[in-house]
């Protein structure tokens, strides 16, 4: 356990001191904010470039957010893991939106988020929400220069926020970008920020450096998948915005580490076999939330050679499934690192941001590419313009 909110099982130790020396320098340089600017967005003491006021709305309003990749995918992972604690309706627009959407007399809320504020989905999703729905207020985050979004919002006399142009979008879940929406959820955005916390925190920094020197090890012996077992729905979006940014970081210079999510306990019946018997060029996360109160199962429908079923709730099994997968994963000798969630909040949820944070960018160095660069995604963007003209 590296802190109170998650207990985490490390894959099996490997030994090399010259890359644990190596990590531990970087990750304890006392200029490390300085160097890697972008962690600046996980110090509590980071400044926002919209003021922390009262946004005026109706309490029955919606709240739309439009983006594509790390614009959109954490104030997702945020709202889905946490959608116990808002009382609010957020609609997420994150591909080309191909149905109608629908009409209201409301007058709702559009988050617009596009760092370039030129990328053509998001462009396209709002272009079709003004039409649709005529009184919403309007909220653009974008860079501050001459761009597509800044232009229709001025227009729009829209309210305008700055993305701070050193943040990449797959990075920028703990700044304007996660933060704002997060403000609306009605969530503390404080409670996200465990970076000061954890920096100093023993158990976190060699978790982390052991967990990095492990997956380094396994990319070196052919092993580039990362399969991710989720046994939390209320995941499955935290682990798209952890797909991004493995992918995208890392994924150069015929390099990386391909990130595959599977949907527990579903893909027992599909993909296990294969995981357990199929080629071994594979690593695992098993993941998992402990939750308090789930529903148990009716004892007077089960027969009693279903008798290990009594009194069991969902959380029980579903929990019984998970450890099932870790003895026969021991067993087949089959690496694998787990996390388990004590206390699922704000707090526990910003602890995994910066895990994988600083495990992405750790790995860039050790895998010697730039882990905030994603070149090759311009030439599609670049490829389709070419098409539309």
């Amino acid at each position: 356990m590296f802190t109170k909110n998650i207990k985490f099982k490390n894959f099996i130790k490997i030994k090399k001191p010259k890359i644990n020396k190596i990590l531990r320098s970087i990750i304890k340089d006392k200029n490390i904010i300085e160097k890697y600017p972008l962690l600046k967005t996980m110090d509590k003491n980071y400044k926002y470039t919209f003021k922390k006021r009262n946004f005026y709305f109706n309490p029955f309003s919606e709240f739309n957010i439009l983006g594509m990749g790390g614009s959109i995918l954490g104030s997702e992972a945020i709202y889905n893991f946490l959608k116990h604690k808002i009382n609010k309706k957020f609609n997420f627009y994150n591909t080309l939106k191909l149905q109608n959407i629908p009409k209201t007399h409301k007058k709702n809320i559009n988050i617009v988020i596009s760092k370039s504020g030129n990328t053509l989905e998001t462009i396209s999703n709002f272009n079709l929400l003004l039409k649709s729905q005529k009184r919403n207020k309007n909220i653009i985050l974008c860079e501050n220069n001459k761009n597509f979004l800044r232009s229709l919002g001025k227009k729009l006399k829209a309210e305008i926020f700055e993305h701070k142009n050193y943040i990449g979008g797959r990075y920028s879940v703990l700044s304007e970008v996660g933060m704002l929406p997060a403000e609306f959820m009605g969530l503390n955005e404080k409670k996200f920020k465990r970076f000061n916390y954890l920096i100093n925190n023993k158990n976190f920094i060699n978790s982390l450096i052991e967990n990095v020197t492990s997956i380094f090890n396994y990319i070196k012996n052919g092993k580039t998948n990362l399969v991710i077992l989720n046994y939390d729905q209320k995941s499955d979006s935290l682990f798209q915005w952890y797909q991004q940014l493995l992918a995208e970081s890392l994924g150069k210079n015929k390099k990386g580490i391909f990130p595959i999510v599977s949907s527990m306990p579903k893909d027992n019946h599909s993909l296990m076999q294969l995981f357990l018997d199929g080629p071994k060029n594979n690593f695992y996360t098993i993941f998992s939330v402990r939750e308090k109160k789930l529903e148990k199962l009716d004892k007077n429908h089960l027969f009693n050679n279903y008798s290990i079923l009594k009194n069991k709730s969902i959380n029980k099994i579903l929990e019984s499934q998970k450890i099932a997968t870790e003895n026969i994963f021991k067993k087949e000798k089959i690496p694998f690192r787990s996390f388990e969630i004590i206390n699922r909040n704000e707090e526990s949820l910003g602890e995994l941001f910066s895990f994988f944070i600083l495990e992405t960018i750790l790995l860039g160095h050790l895998l010697k590419v730039n882990p905030f660069d994603q070149p090759k995604v311009e030439l599609i963007k670049n490829e389709t313009r070419k098409i539309l003209i």
